[in-house]
């Protein structure tokens, strides 16, 4: 048996060890309860975490996503942009050429060639589009309705004379005849009904045919001439020529061709001041345009080229024009398909128009002062004949009126004491006179007996001969440009004393020895009456006109020489100069008596030649116009003029010479008093034929050798007395 002690004691030990053990437990069960609790906040973090987790892969997702596609954006951008330069870099030419030596480094290659082309042809049609949508037809025509009187005026200011207004009125393009509307497209736009209102091969072709001298369909369009004349200035500028074209197509859109035949027909100018083919038929033909017949279209069709060049009216080489350019026309329907080769047969004779009626107010020598200051407008302002046809002009001219009052009344004076009546010889006589100022400005005209009964200006005729009054231009080529005595040696001067043979019959030699003519003889002078002067100076020869020693002293100098110093000294290139045989320095050259006058200022104005001119300002809506200066050259020294001048000298501050052809068809007189220098020629014009005539027997010939005349000496000194 157990002591109770011990019992007490193991119930003792028994308890507490329970209670160790409980407490252990509870200590456990703490420290379980806290595990747990741990574990417990511990899975939730985890799971906060995982869920934490499982977000974060979207959002890390969403991030980079966001950030990819901005990074693929980026690197595509980038790509681009570097293939972008990669192309720039392939386009950019590699210039100078690497690899290359010498000259072949700065050639291009044909890519390079290629690729400019390419860069232009897109610059140009990115421009023509551009200029094509920015154009604008226009709302507003050329003013036609208010056409105004052109002014001329007296040097004095003083009115001188209006001429205007155009003549024009519209026909309806039904009552003009077929084969005049075809005779003007095929003069101008043959392929008018088929073109979009421009024409390249048509524009090709008028470079072409201007090039080699061909005769020329218009380059221009029918549609955008029609623009030029109601839209349009004349402007020949390239800004007004591109915005013609723009029109021109946007009108073709916009208008049936009949409509811009119609308004072309009725707008153009035909010349005479008439616009639009009604008109011009009346003008030219005296009838309706209805009545027009295929060879008259012809010819209206041929003035729509420039009437100032192919009226006839106005001049021989203006008839040989026309005459030409219809029977293009005429071929050129026929080659159109619009004239049968039968029709063309029965078109052999040019239709001659009608002479151009002279309008009121021109009588006298108004008309020819009138019509030479228009020429000087039209030659030297950029001002059209279309255009100043439409007026408003203010024309100051040259022209001093006391002085072309005292030439007429001195011309008409001597003429009186011609008998046409009683002598064949007086009939058919005309008189052409000028005065030029040393410094160019045509002071007086004397064109003819009246203007409205001879419309021809006899002051500016080219076909009488200068004859012997052409010999101060020999002599002063003399002067300035001396002698070649010997092939081959060097020239040699000559002075006013340099002495030449006189003797009638003495021959004509060159550097090789006698000038011999075409049927085997030897050439010999002729002087006046045959005359024998024996040595003689050649300022002698000038002034009494010894024909001997002027032909040697040509020859002497070269023709070609003496030709040069004419037209130095202000006549034309083409005046009539004939062959170059000794003859020539006797003056076959046929100068009008403007441009004599004109060239034998030059000597009295120190050897300065300043071009004849007759209008000084042109001005419209008060705005004064570009009129070009007359042109001043130095040809001759004041040596070699004041040498010319004293060979001329008659008389104080005179000096001048008389003239007569070689064939006795003309008598001049030329000569100057101060700074004032005039011609006057006379001679005789067969009505029928136009052709000069001989003054032998007229009235006023000089007795002993029935040549020349007395008459122009006559009529220049009583001018002289009463304009001193």
């Amino acid at each position: 048996m157990v002591p109770h002690h011990r019992q007490a004691g193991e119930r003792a030990g028994t308890a507490a060890g329970a209670a160790a053990r409980k407490a252990a437990g509870a200590v456990r069960e703490a420290a379980g309860r806290s595990a747990a609790a741990a574990r417990g906040a511990a899975g939730r973090s985890a799971a906060a975490a995982r869920r934490a987790v499982r977000a974060a892969p979207g959002a890390v997702s969403a991030a980079p996503g966001a950030v990819r596609r901005k990074s693929v954006a980026a690197v595509r951008a980038l790509g681009d942009r570097r293939a972008w330069r990669a192309g720039l870099r392939r386009l950019r030419p590699r210039y100078p050429r690497p690899g290359r030596r010498g000259p072949r480094r700065w050639l291009p290659s044909p890519r390079q060639t290629l690729l400019v082309l390419c860069w232009v042809l897109l610059l140009l049609a990115g421009l023509v589009g551009y200029g094509y949508q920015r154009t604008r037809i226009p709302t507003d025509l050329n003013a036609f309705a208010t056409q105004q009187d052109n002014v001329y005026y007296w040097a004095d200011g003083t009115e001188m004379a209006r001429v205007g207004p155009v003549d024009r009125q519209s026909m309806p393009l039904d009552r003009i005849p077929t084969s005049v509307q075809w005779a003007v497209l095929a003069a101008e736009n043959a392929s008018f009904y088929s073109d979009s209102g421009i024409s390249v091969p048509g524009i090709a072709r008028a470079v072409k045919d201007m090039a080699t001298g061909g005769a020329t369909q218009g380059g221009s369009t029918i549609t955008q001439q029609y623009v030029k004349n109601v839209y349009l200035s004349q402007d020949q500028t390239l800004s007004r020529k591109v915005t013609e074209m723009f029109i021109a197509v946007k009108l073709d859109r916009r208008m049936s061709k009949q409509q811009i035949l119609d308004g072309y027909l009725n707008t153009s100018w035909f010349g005479r001041g008439a616009y639009g083919v009604q008109r011009a038929a009346k003008a030219y033909y005296g009838k309706d345009v209805s009545q027009l017949n295929a060879s008259e279209g012809a010819f209206l069709a041929t003035l729509l080229k420039g009437a100032g060049l192919y009226d006839p009216a106005v001049s021989a080489a203006n008839h040989r024009r026309a005459v030409k350019r219809w029977a293009w026309v005429l071929d050129r329907m026929v080659k159109i398909g619009r004239l049968s080769a039968a029709q063309r047969a029965t078109y052999t004779v040019f239709p001659e128009p009608k002479a151009p009626p002279r309008p009121a107010g021109l009588s006298g020598q108004t008309g020819y002062l009138v019509d030479t200051a228009r020429a000087y407008v039209s030659a030297h302002s950029g001002i059209s004949d279309a255009e100043f046809d439409r007026g408003g002009y203010q024309i100051y001219t040259t022209f001093e009126r006391p002085r072309v009052d005292a030439l007429a009344t001195s011309v008409q004076q001597q003429l009186g004491g011609l008998r046409p009546a009683d002598r064949p010889a007086d009939r058919d006589v005309r008189v052409g006179a000028a005065s030029v100022g040393t410094d160019g400005r045509i002071l007086a005209l004397y064109g003819g007996p009246d203007y409205v009964k001879q419309g021809f200006d006899d002051a500016n005729i080219a076909i009488v001969p200068a004859g012997t009054a052409y010999a101060p231009f020999v002599y002063a080529a003399g002067l300035r440009d001396g002698v070649l005595l010997t092939r081959g040696a060097p020239r040699t001067p000559v002075t006013p004393g340099t002495v030449y043979d006189g003797d009638d019959k003495a021959e004509i030699r060159t550097p090789e020895g006698p000038y011999w003519s075409r049927d085997g003889k030897i050439v010999r002078v002729s002087n006046d009456g045959h005359r024998s002067y024996g040595p003689v100076t050649l300022r002698q020869a000038v002034a009494e006109s010894v024909n001997g020693p002027i032909e040697q002293l040509g020859m002497d100098v070269g023709l070609d020489r003496v030709r040069q110093a004419s037209i130095d000294a202000g006549l034309l290139p083409d005046s009539g100069f004939g062959a170059q045989t000794p003859e020539f320095s006797l003056g076959t050259a046929t100068p009008s008596p403007i441009r004599m006058a004109g060239a034998y200022a030059t000597f009295a104005a120190d050897g300065t030649h300043t071009a004849p001119c007759s209008v000084l300002r042109i001005t419209r809506d008060g705005e004064r116009l570009r009129l070009q200066s007359p042109t001043v050259t130095h040809p001759f020294t004041p040596a070699v003029a004041a040498d010319v001048e004293a060979a001329l000298t008659t008389g104080p501050d005179r000096a001048g010479t008389a003239g007569t052809a070689q064939d006795n068809t003309a008598a001049w007189y030329v000569g100057h008093t101060g700074t004032v220098s005039t011609s006057v020629a006379l001679f005789r014009v067969d009505p029928a034929s136009q052709q000069l005539e001989p003054l032998t027997g007229t009235t006023g010939s000089r007795a002993a050798e029935k040549t020349g005349s007395t008459y122009p000496a006559a009529i220049w000194s009583r001018y002289a007395r009463a304009v001193p």
